[in-house]
């Protein structure tokens, strides 16, 4: 019988594909995999996953009748804290369990540790972002007590700066090891008003605390994200690891560069949508010359940018007089910005949907430039298609993931505003100017060398590690 491993993604479209992405890689390497997923996102992937990879439905007491809930952060959160745990238990439990050989759970679905250690099972963490972005997270108690920022997550300085949505923010800059400076309206928690910022803080506090039970760390990024060899961990000795205060964490990914054959990759990431794509954008693509068309998205998680903001989106990227393909819901918070006449004045020259099949549209010879939220999944896809960056950080890590694009890979800009004239100089000086052309010339040689034979040896070696020792103690 092959061992089993039992994956617990959080319920978000750009949590749930990378999990999708490790499931297939051990199921590849000789494990039975099943993701348990909350039951509104298991409705909406049923039938999707790759054969091998079984799906279990996971209660959470907000499942509409009509299995198209979307709820936000604070409603899956309370579920997640309250009303999953015993339902899990119950899938972890005989005689279910048998031959589970560990459960991974999403850092940020850190509810399911307690859980899984309950029934008696090994435990791996998985974190889909920046290793870099979990140092952030984990250096918390340590920030608190150097003063940088407050118990409650608040930045502490008589330095004000402004922040992305013009609140201030201290200008202090904080160094971790191995990684770039970073300013304090970096810090992923600093989402939306006090209340909200407070409240996030306290959900990462938990996340950190659980994570000290967690034997390993599965991390999505590339041994060599700081841009420096020899900046990854070494890998898992073959013996049991002991009870410690910090996972050991190893650098798995991109799994999609180490997926299976490029065939496989494909067929697969063309199934992981849990939105309605508009395939209409690839035939529009190519009536298009290479590297000539800006294509922009912000994702499908965070909250939609105000109305004000998407008039400046829509001039900003007409004023460019740059062809444009731009993801944006068909859905009035989204769409409530749009000028007057927008549609009808951009007909030809410009093409708005309400979802594209991302990787499609980035592999297109087609785009020029990726105007994006910096999202992690949104950038390993644009340095696997070669494709510069122009970068509009909204919330979370995204400001950790701007700061490496410009900084230390220096495979993007960032907008120097959110007003139409700072979206078209960006435009122009990525598509046309000398930045844009060395941002190019920085992500060909960062594929190369994190995606390349070298880069993938390393993440795979780690991964192998890590299924060596959970087979060994079984």
């Amino acid at each position: 019988m092959r061992p089993r491993v039992v994956l617990v993604p959080f319920p978000a479209q750009g949590h749930v594909s990378p999990m999708l992405g490790l499931a297939r890689v051990l199921h590849a390497r000789g494990f039975e995999v099943t993701v348990a997923a909350p039951d509104f996102i298991h409705r909406r992937l049923a039938g999707r996953a790759d054969d091998g990879i079984r799906f279990a439905s996971v209660s959470s007491g907000l499942m509409a009748d009509d299995g198209l809930m979307s709820p936000d952060f604070a409603a899956i959160e309370r579920a997640m804290e309250s009303h999953m745990p015993a339902h899990l238990e119950r899938l972890l439990s005989p005689p279910d369990a048998e031959a589970i050989a560990c459960v991974v759970v999403d850092l940020v679905a850190s509810w399911a540790i307690p859980v899984a250690r309950r029934c008696g099972l090994p435990v791996a963490g998985f974190w889909t972002a920046m290793l870099a972005t979990y140092h952030v997270i984990s250096a918390i108690p340590e920030l608190i007590r150097r003063g940088f920022i407050s118990e409650f997550g608040s930045p502490l300085s008589h330095q004000p700066r402004c922040h992305h949505d013009g609140q201030e923010q201290a200008a202090q800059e904080l160094t971790l090891e191995g990684q770039a400076k970073l300013s304090a309206s970096d810090l992923p928690w600093l989402v939306g008003n006090p209340a909200s910022q407070k409240s996030r803080f306290a959900f990462w506090l938990r996340v950190i605390e659980r994570a000290k039970s967690v034997r390993w760390l599965l991390v999505n990024s590339f041994p060599e994200e700081g841009g420096r060899r020899g900046d990854h961990h070494p890998p898992l000795p073959s013996s049991q690891p002991q009870e410690h205060d910090a996972p050991r964490t190893l650098p798995v990914g991109p799994l999609e560069a180490h997926g299976g054959d490029e065939k496989t990759r494909r067929n697969s990431q063309c199934n992981l949508s849990m939105w309605d794509e508009d395939r209409s954008c690839l035939e529009w693509l190519e009536m298009h010359p290479p590297n000539s068309v800006v294509y922009a998205s912000f994702g499908s998680w965070v909250a939609p940018i105000s109305p004000e903001k998407i008039v400046e989106f829509a001039l900003g990227l007409e004023a460019a007089a740059q062809p444009f393909l731009w993801v944006l819901k068909d859905e009035k918070p989204w769409r409530a910005g749009l000028p007057r006449g927008f549609l009808d004045r951009i007909a030809g020259h410009g093409k708005v949907v309400a979802w594209a099949p991302q990787e499609e549209v980035l592999r297109s010879p087609a785009i020029g430039c990726y105007l994006t939220h910096c999202g992690w999944n949104s950038t390993l896809e644009a340095i696997r298609h070669e494709k510069r960056l122009l970068c509009y950080p909204i919330a979370g890590d995204q400001f950790v993931n701007a700061v490496y694009i410009v900084k230390v890979w220096g495979i993007g800009i960032k907008l120097d505003g959110c007003n139409r004239h700072a979206i078209e100089n960006g435009i122009r000086r990525i598509m046309t100017g000398d930045e844009g052309a060395k941002a190019q010339a920085s992500v060909l040689q960062l594929k190369k060398r994190v995606m390349g034979e070298e880069g993938s040896s390393a993440a795979i070696a780690n991964l192998q590690c890590f299924i060596d020792t959970i087979k060994k103690s079984m």
